[in-house]
């Protein structure tokens, strides 16, 4: 607080403030807070009533200017008016039911065993590649289910240890057991004609058949051979020696 330009004050000099004056000094300093804090164009309780005055409809008060209510807003009376209307909306308002979580429909069947089905072995005759054909037959199966197929990584699995060298091959339909087969962990080939599937809704019969892809082998050199040596070629002869002639 400024003591030292009221009327009468000497520089350096700094006299007790009187009553209004402290009083005057704190409502300027809550004007100042509630400006920034507090916007009255979206303030529910302010209002200008025809006199030019400004009231508080909360606690019934007039104020001469803005500056005024501003600092009203900061008192007392009126955070503990604020508390008490925000307590009785609180206790008057219903309580608002948790939004409806979306459930998700589990469906229920009874399983009715594991089917049966055939595993072939084949090879390629040209190119030697391996493959798999699985045929798995589902007899009782509804007309509107279509089997299911796939790649579990042997860490997936809960059932056996996991070994890197595997990976199994799952098969589902409802009412039947999920079935599952052990194969090498090796690339399949899913290019065109090297993996395909097949639902014969008639015989109720699921085929699938898969390749590996072939694994290339290291090219093994004959022991001594290297591929930028070349055979050495004996050195050619030396010359005859020249004869030197003689006369009888």
């Amino acid at each position: 607080m400024d003591f030292q330009h009221r009327p009468g004050g000497k520089t350096g000099s700094g006299g007790v403030a009187s009553w209004s004056e402290s009083n005057r000094d704190r409502r300027e300093r809550l004007r100042q807070l509630a400006l920034e804090t507090i916007d009255l164009q979206k303030d529910p309780y302010f209002m200008k009533n025809h006199l030019g005055s400004y009231e508080c409809k909360l606690c019934l008060t007039l104020h001469n200017n803005e500056g005024s209510y501003l600092a009203h807003t900061q008192g007392k009376k009126h955070q503990a008016n604020l508390a008490r209307r925000a307590a009785k909306e609180a206790k008057d308002s219903p309580i608002q039911p948790a939004p409806a979580k979306p459930r998700v429909d589990i469906k229920k069947f009874v399983k009715i065993g594991r089917p049966g089905y055939r595993v072939t072995k084949q090879r390629d005759g040209e190119t030697g590649q391996q493959s798999l054909l699985f045929q798995v037959d589902y007899p009782e199966v509804n007309d509107n289910v279509v089997p299911r197929h796939r790649f579990m990584s042997a860490y997936e699995q809960k059932v056996e240890p996991p070994d890197k060298k595997w990976q199994y091959l799952l098969f589902a339909a409802e009412p039947y057991e999920t079935i599952a087969f052990k194969v090498p962990s090796r690339e399949v080939d899913k290019s065109e004609g090297k993996f395909w599937t097949l639902w014969n809704r008639d015989s109720k019969q699921f085929f699938l058949q898969f390749s590996f892809k072939l694994e290339a082998k290291p090219k093994i050199l004959a022991p001594g051979a290297s591929h930028n040596m070349q055979a050495l070629q004996p050195p050619p002869p030396p010359p005859p020696p020249s004869g030197s002639g003689s006369s009888g």
